[in-house]
């Protein structure tokens, strides 16, 4: 529980204990009836000071007077802690809002996840734990919280409008996924992201194979139908388990942490124009060459031991984290 929530927790008890013991001490002393009790009560917590409804008696003087002094105390101290409460609300909230607008200007290649439903949040999941750069944008208050809540960076906005595209920082951005509620509003996104960013990737969710052309033609490099993909591979499991079982091992759902990953062969590498079984790939890292997609954009499956590794060509490999990061070192770093 938080700290303005226990604050406001005490507040309401210190009320409700006063009004009551006000209340039942004026029933038991006085004899006033339930409402009467409490309509006394209330009127002088409140220092409104409209009399009393009937004299009271000395020991009913005595018991109000101590109301006065404590009822009275308790009901400013629960206004200035409602008010300190409110500006708090109100500063965590600016400031808050002011910091994560600062932490998105300093992103950088990073990616765009619009729309926290059920694909975007595993979208936005995977790139957590992969540790990629990204933001959140939804038009809902409780999905934002929720993203935020787990350590993301989220903003309350319609993923569609220029501006807010703008302000994400889709002009740096590297990629941007588009989950929005429906085929329309995801199409027009992708319009509006590639008009802004002839340069981003971008991938869409599509409910209805007819959009799915229509979301490559207006400029989607990838698009997914969630549903479809999971149909498939329940009928695979169930037709092929070993081959689905394998699938699983790739993305990391079993045990033991083995990875896909692309690693770009940098310029500036000692193994450019160096061959798969010269860099001994596997003997050395444990990482497996499954393809290499050349710099000319051609997808070369299983390429032979003897295939030369050339400057702006992708490494399709497997393998467990370290050896993949040893690789990608290995892939970037300069001559000695």
């Amino acid at each position: 529980m938080g700290r303005i929530q226990r604050r406001l927790i005490l507040i309401v008890t210190a009320l409700t204990i006063v009004l009551a013991g006000g209340t039942l001490g004026f029933v038991l002393i006085e004899n006033y009836p339930v409402f009467d009790a409490f309509y006394m009560t209330l009127t002088t917590v409140t220092t409104v000071g409209y009399g009393e409804i009937r004299p009271l008696s000395h020991v009913g003087r005595v018991f109000n007077s101590f109301l006065i002094l404590f009822g009275a105390s308790v009901v400013l101290l629960a206004i200035g802690a409602m008010t300190q409460t409110i500006i708090e609300l109100e500063l965590n909230q600016y400031f808050g809002k002011r910091r994560i607008r600062k932490m998105i200007e300093r992103l950088q290649g990073h990616y765009i996840v619009c729309g926290f439903g059920r694909v975007g949040r595993g979208a936005a999941d995977e790139l957590l734990r992969q540790k990629a750069p990204f933001v959140v944008v939804d038009n809902n208050e409780e999905k934002v919280e929720r993203a935020i809540k787990e350590g993301m960076l989220a903003v309350l906005a319609d993923a569609s409008r220029d501006e807010v595209l703008q302000d994400v920082g889709i002009d740096k951005a590297k990629g941007l996924i588009a989950t929005l509620a429906s085929d329309a509003d995801n199409l027009f996104l992708i319009l509006t992201a590639r008009t802004l960013n002839s340069k981003i990737h971008l991938t869409a969710r599509v409910a209805e194979h007819s959009s799915e052309d229509k979301l490559r033609r207006a400029g989607a490099d990838f698009v997914f139908a969630p549903y479809d993909s999971t149909g498939h591979r329940m009928a695979q499991a169930l037709l092929k388990p070993h081959v689905q079982q394998f699938i699983d091992f790739t993305t990391g759902d079993m045990e033991v942490p083995v990875n896909i990953e692309q690693v770009r062969v940098s310029a500036r590498s000692s193994f450019v124009g160096a061959t798969i079984a010269g860099m001994q790939i596997r003997s050395e890292m444990g990482v497996i060459v499954l393809a290499i997609r050349t710099a000319a954009g051609k997808m070369v499956f299983n390429p032979p031991a003897d295939s030369p590794i050339n400057v702006g060509d992708h490494l399709i490999v497997m393998g467990q984290p370290e050896g993949l990061q040893t690789l990608e070192q290995k892939l970037n770093e300069s001559p000695a």
